[in-house]
């Protein structure tokens, strides 16, 4: 079976979709360097007329910084195409928290989008009623005693999180922690469980992607690097999905998952996903170096 057919071995190049949701980090680039066939599969899509989208779990960045990094890279992308958690956090604050006043345990896009939805930004215990505990490479011991302030002393917030990953993959095979090692050193001083995730997996991310494409689910598909993220969202929503294996998760998984859990396709290299229309003007990828 090659790299790119169905899981079920029927042997065929993969379908054409009107959408294409990608993850970024391990699927499109690592670091500042594209992944082979991503520029040539997301020049291919759009000369063909099909949607791209870009998905991120990390809130490090906004949409501006991103279309900036994806400019540089040679893939021009406007703002309103790429969806990440600060957009995700933001949204979700200013539905469900009007007015409240809100910890970020995060980096500075996060907090800027968090008050530019209408939110409070505070670092006193006894006027937060949320605490946002998010990827943050300058987290210490003074942001966690505010949270457990807050959280355990006070037992007036709720604890909410960006995303669920253990760690951000980083070229050169090596990682930094994520927003889950954060949730875990508040969860265990406070005994206080999360409440809300608006990353991958989560539901809300997907349905803001499709919101922007204003496509159904049955007319995309999801491509990115993760099985418990990238590919459990699309699978519970019902989405075709693609795993690539330049990021975190191997074949070896794929074979170990349940099958109701396993992606569509798994690829060696991301340009497998080539329509054939787009295909017949380059070198077929299928099987390529």
């Amino acid at each position: 079976m090659s790299a790119a057919q169905p899981l079920d071995g029927a042997g065929v190049r993969p379908r054409p979709y009107d959408g294409y949701l990608f993850d970024l980090d391990g699927t499109i680039y690592l670091g500042d360097q594209l992944l082979p066939g991503a520029h040539e599969l997301v020049t291919g899509l759009r000369e063909t007329g099909r949607a791209t989208l870009f998905l991120s779990n990390n809130p490090t960045r906004d949409p501006a910084m991103y279309a900036e990094k994806l400019q540089r890279l040679g893939l021009p992308t406007p703002t309103s195409h790429i969806v990440n958690t600060t957009v995700t956090m933001a949204a979700w604050l200013a539905r469900n928290a009007p007015g409240a006043g809100v910890f970020v345990i995060g980096e500075e896009p996060l907090r800027r989008a968090v008050e530019a939805a209408g939110l409070r930004l505070t670092e006193r215990p006894e006027e937060i009623d949320v605490v946002v505990a998010s990827y943050d490479r300058a987290f210490g011991y003074r942001k966690l005693q505010i949270a457990f302030d807050a959280l355990w002393m006070h037992r007036r917030a709720r604890l909410v999180t960006t995303n669920p990953d253990a760690y951000c993959p980083m070229p050169g095979g090596r990682g930094e922690p994520d927003a889950a090692a954060v949730v875990a050193a508040i969860e265990a001083c406070t005994g206080v469980r999360c409440e809300v995730n608006v990353g991958k997996p989560s539901p809300l991310m997907l349905s803001t992607a499709l919101d922007v494409l204003g496509l159904a689910p049955q007319d995309c598909v999801m491509v990115g690097d993760r099985l418990s993220t990238d590919i459990a969202m699309a699978v519970d929503a019902g989405l075709d999905s693609a795993l690539v294996l330049t990021g975190e998760s191997t074949r070896a998984a794929v074979e170990q998952a349940p099958p109701h859990r396993r992606p569509r396709y798994v690829l060696e290299r991301i340009d497998e996903l080539l329509p054939a229309g787009a295909a017949g003007r380059r070198r077929s990828v299928i099987g390529g170096s």
